[in-house]
């Protein structure tokens, strides 16, 4: 392998490198939005259960028995 033959594979190479890199910064920022919006759907349900229990506390005597219906 000459000079120009190990130069010219190693720009390839590099180009290669580097279209996987930007692939995984592609992907990365994909599954940091993902998780944002797991995050926030998650304390979205957390709020309305905190909510419902507390919609539940005065009534928790009078319907013991609907509460396993839903």
């Amino acid at each position: 392998m000459n000079s120009k033959e190990f130069e010219a594979r190693y720009k390839e190479q590099v180009r290669e490198i580097l279209n996987r890199l930007q692939s995984a910064v592609l992907v990365s920022s994909q599954l940091e939005l993902a998780i944002t919006e797991i995050g926030d759907a998650v304390q979205g349900l957390s709020q309305e259960v905190e909510q419902f229990l507390a919609e539940q506390q005065p009534d928790s005597g009078s319907e013991g028995s609907s509460n396993g219906s839903a």
